[in-house]
Parts: structure tokens; C-alpha cells; sequence
């Protein structure tokens, strides 16, 4: 059991630990014996000593930290006193009316300017005021003066709203034209300062600034107007006369009563009715009519005329504040030129028709012309075509068969030269198709990669031979063009390169231009002078007989016209004994959509690999029957032949035979073509895997076979193609 009570206070406790000590003292000095209990209470109260001197020592520290700690709080509450008076101080030097609202938008503190211009609400403001309430006070004052239409209420709504943006700034009027600016800050706790600045000096002067601005303005404006050529005359929105200039006078002919300033625009028009005839379109009517338009007037214009011929030009437009002007411009003379050029245009257009007819009647001889020669071009390389591909299959052939050296140079010699014939008479086949009125291609997308890389493969030994290094710089970029043209472009490029280039290289790439690919040949060949860049495009043309290598000189008319065809821009660029640069520019695709163009297939082998197999071989002409069927017995395989359609209808159907292939010439004269002998025969014995041999390379045709399913073999006949086909038909076809 304590002898204390542990709730008192450290100087109750020392009290009555005290008055303890001293009445156990007195106990102990009444009794005379020394017996063992006085000497117990003795020490205790030596205990209680000692534990009364703690207690007093820790109360004594106690008081000392309560002492230092009032005195820094006073301290601290007179700094706070001089910071609170300095801050009073500094606000009531500022010249605006400062004002403090708390993070509760509760007023903390003002100076003696904040609202000083609103006597009657000045002394109702005081610290712990709301801001609602002190917006209230301020849309209640008779000081405030209200904008038109504007209420108390709806003032101190547009005002608590702009509140609640961390910057405002804004003028508020008041009576006695007076103007305050507010400027309203949010403080980093949350806080809002605002500053009232009597700003009715600066408006009363930019008032009057603007008001001498508008003077001069309408000097200004007069001045112009004055030196217009066109006769001006300006109402306000009561279609009231407020400003002319001297033009409109000269022109109109106006009295002073009827051009005064206030006349109404009524009068104006009767006089202007009395000089001048309306336009049976626009009469005078309809031009009161808009004018009487309160607003949304659109501009108008007519012209009018007046006497010895004057036509004036008249302009309407509505202006922004709804007033409107008009305009009066002296056209007469233009008129008149006009009427005469008229006259004169009449004239040449009957000498221009005239003229055309006589140019019609030429440019339809010139086309009639042209199609005859692009016909006989077509006819007479079909016609070429058909002899030169019996002729290479019986080299070809004579090739397998030939064991002397001497004579198989012979042979090579031979197949070279006809090689060049098909090359000159394709490039003759390529003119004529682009110089049709619609040349037709087919256009998709392309990987160039699938374009350079078989062109690399098949220029490369020919450049090895004349010792230059070609390069072809690998390209992942896909292009939209056509398939076909765009390899004989390519093509026609890097073999003019070669052939003209003598020593060094040819290097062959393709740059990303943004979305265009360029497709570049650099060659170290002798350059091309400024003056013949634009001629080499030309057919037949070369610029040196002993540069070109059997050329005849098509290659680049043909890149030419097929690239204008096809809207890719070519350039070149080239300096006498520097070299040339060709490029093509050709729009880029995606990747996923690009399609390889079909590169001809150069497999050759002594033999098919199925001896025995049938073809069934439809062919007219004897000269190109003879030369394939020696060709593919050759090989191993058991020809059939016949010579038309019909004569091939009834052989399949005698020896009720379905053959292996079909080699089927696409001109069988006269009653059905080889693509309709080719759809009964299928009709027939199922899909009979075929090859369509023909000296056609037109769109359509190729288009029509994808549409059979069959595969185009183009005349000359390809040994390499053909043998492809036999050796593998349902694998191909």
C-alpha cells in the first residue's frame, strides 16, 4: 500500500512525504528505548528521505524545462506580435486593396484600401468573414454598377465560379465611372490573396486613346475612300446615309440634298432609278428588298446602266453591325472590250474550227497510219516469230546431235544470231504495244528482290566476259508496277549499262526515298553529254557505232515509254568520261502484298524423266510442227499431231486416248482458238495439264490464260521452257 497518492502532483507528494518524515522523526525521538521496530521506522523514513530528495530533484528539472519553454513561447509570441504588426505594416504600404482568405475561405487579413471604393459594404468586413459572404456584400453594393441585363444574383454566381481558378484577373465597374481591376492568386497552402486596383485612369485614357484612334481611323478611312476608283456609299443599320465618298458623286451625278448624311436609303434609290436601267434579273424591288433585311443579308451583285452607254458595276454587303455598303465601279470600258473581244473570239473560233476540222481530218489519217504500221509491226513479228521459232528448236535440236567441236561453234554461233533476231523483234513487239493509244498492264505489287536477283543471275556471265564487275545490292522493298515491264525496264537498264561500259563496274541498288523506291544503275562507262541525254530516249538512236555491241538501239526508247506509261519518273544523270546514272522512281506497298514476277525457268536435261509419256501437239504451221515434234521425240516422249481443231477433236476421239500434255497453238485459223480446243478437250479427259503457244504477248491473252489455267508459251518456244513442262507436266500446269 503506497503511503501517497501516485495522481497528486510532484509538490503535493514532496508535502506530505515531508510532514511523513517529520512525524516519524518525532516518533522516534519521544521513545527512549532502542527497540528493533523504531529502528525499522528509522530506515524507513531514511528511505522517504531520500526518495522525497529524488522526487524534489526531477520537480526542480521539471520546472526549469516549463520555465525555458515559457520563455521561448514568449518569445515566440512576440516575434509573432512583430511579424503580425510588420505584416500589417507592409500590406497598408501597398497602394491596391489587399485582401487574405484562409484554405476554408475564411478572411484572415486586410488592408484599409481593400473596398475602400465600396463605402457601403467597407465596414461589414472583418476577420472570419466567409467568401460567399463577402461576394454577397460586394453584388449587394449600390456602388457596383451591373452590366446590362445583369442581376445582383447572377453577378455573384459568375463571380464564385471564376473563384475557383487558381489565377483571375478581371475589371469590375463601378458608379461614377470607376473601375476596379481584381486580381485573385491561390496561395501553395491553399489560400486565396486578392488585389483591388483603381484602374479608371488607364481605362478613361485608353478610352480616350481609342476614341482618337477611331478618329483617325475615319480620316484615314475618308481619305481612302476618296481615292478609291469605285463610287462608295455606307448606311447604318436604320438603312441611314453616314458616309460617301467624291467618286460616288462624279459617277451618280447627286445633288447635295440627296447625298447629305441621315437621307435614307429610299431616297438615294428613286434618285438612281431616275439615271440608271436595272437588269430584268435584279430590278430596284428586289435590291429594297434586301436592303429592308434586318440581318443575314449575303453580298449581291448586278450591274446597271446609264446613259451614253456607262455601265456601272454595283456591289451589296452586309457589315458587321447591320448596316450595309454599296459600291458603284465603272465597267463601261471594260464592257466594250469585252464586246469587242467577244467579236473577235467569234472570229477565231470560226477560223479555229475550220482549222480543227482540217487537223482532225490529218490526226485521223496520222492514227489510221499509225495503227496500220503498229498492226503490220504485230502481224509481221507474228509472222517472224513463227519461222524463227521452228528455226531455234531445229538448232536446238541439231545441238544434241552435233559431236564435232567445229561444228558445235557452228551451231552456238547460229543459236546466238537467232537469239539476237527474237531480241530485235521482241523490242519491235514492245514499241508497238506502248505506242498504242491504251497500252494495258497489270498492275500489282512486286518484290524487287524477285526482279534483281534472276536479272544478277542472268547478266553476270556476260559481264565476267568483257572483264566488268557487276553488283546487285540486295533490297527487301516491294514496289506496285507491272511485273512484266518492270523486269524488261530493269533489265533494258543494267544490259545498256554493260554493253557500254568498257572497264570498271556496274552497280545496281535500290534507295528508300521516303515512299518512293528508287531503283539505281551506276555504270563507269563514257558518259553522256548534256546534249544527247535527252536524244538516246530516241528509236534506233546510238551515239557511237562502235560503243554498241549488236544494238539496235530500242533498249532505252522502250524504258522510256514504258515508264511514262506506267507513271514512274526516270532520270538520268551522266558526264562525259564519268560515268551514268539511271534511275526509276516506283511507289512502295507492303511487303505481304508484293508478288514475285515469274522468272523464265532455265532447266535443260538430255532426257525427260518419263520416257514414253504422249503429247498431244496442235499446230498449223508444218515448218514449227516439224522442228517440235523432232524436238520432244528427242527428249523421249510420243508426239500426236494435228493441224487444227477440229482434225484434233476427232484424232482423240478415234483413238480414245487422254494424253499426258498439251502443246496447243492459240491461232488455228479460222472456227476455234486454242484456248476453246483446250476447254472441250479438258471438257472431255478431265485437266489435262497444257501449255498455250502463241507470238501474242498482249495483257489480255496473258489475263485469259490465268483465267483456263494454263500457262502462256511464248513464241519463239523456249527449249529450256518446254522441256521443264514435259519433264514435270502436273507440276507445273
Amino acid at each position: 500500500m503506497s503511503l501517497i497518492n501516485p495522481a497528486d502532483s510532484l509538490e503535493r507528494q514532496n508535502e506530505k512525504l515531508l510532514q511523513i518524515t517529520q512525524a516519524l522523526m518525532r516518533r522516534v525521538e519521544q521513545k527512549n528505548e532502542q527497540s528493533g521496530v523504531a529502528y525499522a521506522q528509522f530506515e524507513r523514513a531514511a528511505l522517504l528521505e531520500v526518495q522525497v530528495r529524488e522526487r524534489t530533484i526531477e520537480l526542480e528539472r521539471t520546472l526549469d524545462l516549463l520555465q525555458e519553454s515559457n520563455a521561448r513561447l514568449e518569445v515566440a509570441n512576440r516575434e509573432t506580435a512583430i511579424a503580425r504588426e510588420n505584416l500589417t505594416e507592409a500590406i497598408e504600404t501597398i497602394s491596391e486593396g489587399f485582401a487574405l482568405f484562409d484554405p476554408t475561405d475564411r478572411l484572415v487579413l486586410y488592408n484599409s484600401r481593400f473596398c475602400r471604393d465600396l463605402s457601403d459594404i467597407e465596414g461589414q468586413l472583418h476577420e472570419g468573414l466567409s467568401f460567399d459572404a463577402y461576394v454577397g456584400l460586394i453584388s449587394a453594393s449600390r456602388m457596383l454598377s451591373l452590366p446590362p441585363g445583369m442581376t445582383a444574383k447572377s453577378w455573384a454566381r459568375q463571380r464564385n465560379r471564376r473563384h475557383r481558378d487558381d489565377h483571375v484577373v478581371f475589371n469590375v465597374s463601378l458608379t461614377h465611372d470607376r473601375w476596379l481591376q481584381v486580381s485573385e492568386h491561390r496561395t501553395a497552402r491553399g489560400g486565396t490573396v486578392i488585389l483591388q486596383t483603381d484602374v479608371t485612369n488607364i481605362i478613361r485614357l485608353e478610352r480616350q486613346e481609342r476614341q482618337k484612334l477611331r478618329d483617325e481611323q475615319a480620316q484615314i478611312l475618308r481619305a481612302t475612300l476618296d481615292h478609291l476608283d469605285q463610287g462608295v456609299c455606307i448606311f447604318n443599320r436604320d438603312r441611314k446615309l453616314i458616309g460617301w465618298n467624291r467618286r460616288m458623286e462624279y459617277l451618280l451625278d447627286l445633288p447635295p440634298r440627296d447625298a447629305a448624311l441621315g437621307r435614307g436609303f429610299l431616297v438615294l434609290l428613286e434618285r438612281l432609278s431616275l439615271q440608271l436601267s436595272f437588269p430584268e434579273h435584279f430590278g430596284s424591288q428586289m435590291l429594297i428588298d434586301w436592303a429592308a433585311q434586318e440581318s443575314g443579308r449575303r453580298p449581291i451583285s448586278f450591274e446597271v446602266t446609264g446613259e451614253k452607254q456607262q455601265v456601272l458595276s454595283v456591289f451589296a454587303q452586309e457589315m458587321p453591325d447591320r448596316g450595309f455598303v454599296i459600291s458603284f465601279t465603272d465597267v463601261s470600258a471594260e464592257r466594250a472590250a469585252a464586246r469587242a473581244l467577244s467579236e473577235m473570239n467569234e472570229m477565231l473560233e470560226r477560223r479555229v474550227q475550220s482549222r480543227t476540222r482540217e487537223l482532225g481530218i490529218a490526226l485521223s489519217e496520222a492514227e489510221r497510219a499509225n495503227a496500220s504500221k503498229s498492226r503490220f509491226v504485230a502481224a509481221a513479228s507474228h509472222d517472224l516469230l513463227q519461222p524463227l521459232s521452228a528455226a531455234k528448236l531445229f538448232v536446238s535440236a541439231l545441238s544434241d546431235q552435233v559431236m564435232s567441236t567445229d561444228q558445235r561453234g557452228i551451231v552456238e554461233m547460229a543459236e546466238t544470231a537467232l537469239a539476237s533476231v527474237e531480241q530485235i523483234i521482241e523490242a519491235l513487239l514492245d514499241i508497238s504495244r506502248l505506242d498504242a493509244h491504251r497500252p494495258t498492264f497489270d498492275i500489282q505489287p512486286v518484290k524487287l528482290a524477285a526482279v534483281l536477283g534472276p536479272l544478277r543471275d542472268e547478266l553476270t556471265p556476260v559481264a565476267q566476259a568483257k572483264g566488268i564487275d557487276l553488283r546487285v545490292v540486295k533490297s527487301g522493298l516491294s514496289v506496285r508496277s507491272d511485273p512484266g515491264y518492270l523486269r524488261r525496264i530493269v533489265q533494258n537498264l543494267v544490259s545498256n549499262a554493260v554493253r557500254y561500259t568498257q572497264t570498271g563496274k556496274v552497280l545496281v541498288g535500290v534507295r528508300h526515298r521516303g515512299e518512293l523506291a528508287q531503283v539505281q544503275v551506276w555504270d563507269t562507262g563514257p558518259g553522256i553529254a548534256e546534249d544527247d541525254q535527252e536524244a538516246i530516249f530516241h528509236e534506233f538512236r546510238r551515239l557511237s557505232a562502235d560503243q554498241a555491241e549488236h544494238s539496235l538501239g530500242l533498249g532505252l526508247a522502250i524504258v522510256e515509254r514504258a515508264c511514262t506509261s506506267l507513271g514512274h519518273r526516270l532520270g538520268l544523270s551522266s558526264a562525259l568520261g564519268r560515268g551514268s546514272l539511271f534511275q526509276v522512281d516506283l511507289p512502295i506497298v507492303d511487303v505481304g502484298k508484293a508478288r514475285e514476277p515469274e522468272a523464265p525457268d532455265r532447266t535443260a536435261s538430255a532426257g525427260l524423266a518419263r520416257k514414253g509419256d504422249v503429247v498431244f501437239l496442235v499446230e498449223n504451221d508444218d515448218a514449227l510442227t516439224n522442228a517440235l515434234v523432232l524436238m520432244m521425240e528427242s527428249w523421249g516422249a510420243e508426239v500426236i499431231h494435228a493441224g487444227n481443231g477440229e482434225e484434233a477433236l476427232k484424232l482423240l476421239s478415234d483413238i480414245d486416248l487422254r494424253p499426258d500434255a498439251l502443246v496447243v497453238d492459240y491461232q488455228l485459223g479460222e472456227g476455234m482458238s486454242g484456248l476453246d480446243l483446250l476447254a472441250r478437250i479438258r471438257a472431255m479427259h478431265g485437266d489435262v495439264p497444257a501449255r498455250l503457244i502463241s507470238a501474242n504477248r498482249s495483257m489480255e491473252l496473258d489475263r485469259a490464260c490465268r483465267a483456263k489455267n494454263v500457262k502462256l508459251l511464248p513464241k519463239p518456244i523456249d527449249k529450256s521452257d518446254l522441256f521443264a513442262f514435259l519433264n514435270d507436266p502436273s507440276g507445273t500446269g
